[in-house]
């Protein structure tokens, strides 16, 4: 059944490359996403959930959750793009949404896979669709940042495949199948083991934007247009995310699993840091946002690593993440069309310039700070509730201190984005509140799950989080 949806997905994103004119364009992102909603809908009520469909992809908890989101903030991203590159030469304009559709598509695989290959394969593909929006504007610095993705990706999912290589040797070359897998490096190499998902943990790094890879994550939502960031910053990101938890889950009844805990702490602090220390260098609003994706990441990788109620709140933190940070990249995406850059030191007054944005904006960042009604704050509390439970109060300590810093350092940026004198040319002739509400959609979801999760949503975490 999903090749059929693929091929679909794929001429429907090739057609866009042909078309004559912004209408077409409009008409065949419409036929996307509706194609992508009936999909859903066949997930969810039509039987196929938990079935495997072309002996390469399965239709499991944690795939379906990822995917309902992708469909939801790709149908944001598709729409606010539109307003977005209005003004953009048409060519520029329709190949953009074609590789935007591609790297849905691309996205959607790597969360069915079943296949370890499949979803190397998978991500390697999206790496290219990205290197051709992130050239959208065709410039010295985006033609850089485009390089360096290329590059720094290419070579961690090389990195990657090295690591596959010797967890296939592990499992006597017998399956790259992730169940099969499981069984077979019960009793693998403990030196082939922990090497395997280190370069692993270290390639897919990239996608996650996590340490050590992470910069290239964050060039790239600099040199992306805002709404495509939304989506980079997002569903890329949960891609990246899912292809090393099911990496991570595979190593469950293995005798190197409590080293790969520990591993993920490390990864995960070192991210902390990151993104703790550089939310206060940085002087752009866009990598101002990747920095807290960098840090946020971290927090879920530590989750990860600290095991028990630690890995569910991990699950519920990148769930909600995608909520939050969507919304605020697109809030970021109406700032840039009124002040026409993202500079951190220069532009400000905006609670007087769009007052609905800025809202959008200070909302946002309570989310992302984690204070209550924030879903999470629920999260961050149960992976320090967790850490201190197995016994990590210097682990706590620590994470305090980084998220002190954090809140400081978010709050200096945006009080001034919203409340200090402007110094930058206006353009309020660009200003569509609508698109500020229609942002602000995404982060009253994210509010509702902060307040009340609903127990279809606990039960399928439970799911995804036990094994």
């Amino acid at each position: 059944m999903i090749y059929l949806y693929f091929i679909l997905w794929l001429a429907i994103g090739a057609c866009a490359f042909f078309v004559r004119s912004r209408r077409e364009v409009h008409l065949l992102c419409g036929l996307y996403i509706a194609s992508h909603l009936l999909f859903a809908g066949r997930l969810l009520f039509g039987g196929n959930y938990l079935s495997t469909s072309g002996v390469f992809f399965t239709f499991d908890a944690a795939g379906s959750l990822f995917y309902m989101l992708l469909v939801i903030v790709g149908g944001f991203v598709l729409i606010h793009s539109q307003e977005y590159l209005k003004d953009d030469d048409f060519r520029n304009y329709r190949k953009y949404f074609a590789l935007l559709m591609l790297l849905i598509t691309a996205i959607t695989g790597v969360y069915f896979a079943n296949n370890i290959a499949v979803t190397w394969i998978l991500l390697e593909t999206t790496t290219l669709c990205s290197a051709g929006i992130l050239y959208h504007r065709h410039s010295e610095q985006t033609l850089e940042a485009t390089w360096k993705y290329l590059f720094v990706c290419s070579t961690g999912i090389a990195i990657a495949y090295l690591g596959i290589l010797l967890l296939s040797a592990a499992a006597s070359n017998n399956s790259l199948n992730y169940e099969d897998m499981q069984v077979l490096i019960t009793h693998g190499n403990p030196l082939y083991l922990k090497v395997a998902f280190l370069l692993i943990l270290t390639g897919y790094s990239c996608k996650m934007e996590i340490f050590p890879l992470y910069t290239i994550g964050v060039d790239a939502n600099f040199a992306a247009p805002a709404p495509a960031s939304a989506l980079l910053s997002t569903g890329l990101v949960n891609a990246g995310f899912l292809a090393i938890f099911r990496v991570y889950r595979l190593f469950a009844e293995t005798e190197v699993f409590e080293w790969i805990r520990h591993v993920m702490i490390i990864i995960g602090v070192m991210s902390l840091i990151v993104g703790a220390l550089f939310l206060r260098r940085t002087n752009n609003y866009k990598r101002f946002l990747s920095y807290s994706t960098v840090e946020n990441m971290g927090i879920v990788a530590i989750g990860l690593g600290i095991g028990g109620i630690g890995v569910w709140a991990a699950l519920f933190h990148v769930i909600c993440h995608t909520l939050i940070k969507s919304s605020l990249f697109l809030q970021i995406a109406v700032v840039r069309q009124i002040y026409n850059g993202y500079r951190i030191n220069r532009i400000g007054d905006y609670i007087n310039i769009n007052k609905v944005g800025a809202i959008g904006i200070i909302a946002g960042i309570v989310m992302i700070l984690a204070f209550p009604p924030s879903p999470l704050f629920v999260s961050e509390l149960m992976i320090l509730s967790q850490t201190i439970t197995s016994g990590g109060w210097w682990l706590a300590a620590i994470i305090l201190l980084l998220l002190c810093i954090v809140i400081y350092s978010v709050c200096q940026r945006m009080i001034r984005l919203c409340y200090h004198p402007n110094q930058d040319e206006l353009h309020l002739s660009n200003i569509n509140r609508r698109l500020s509400y229609s942002a602000f959609v995404l982060l009253l979801g994210a509010i509702i799950l902060g307040l009340w999760q609903p127990q279809s949503l606990v039960a399928l975490i439970d799911k995804i989080a036990i094994f």
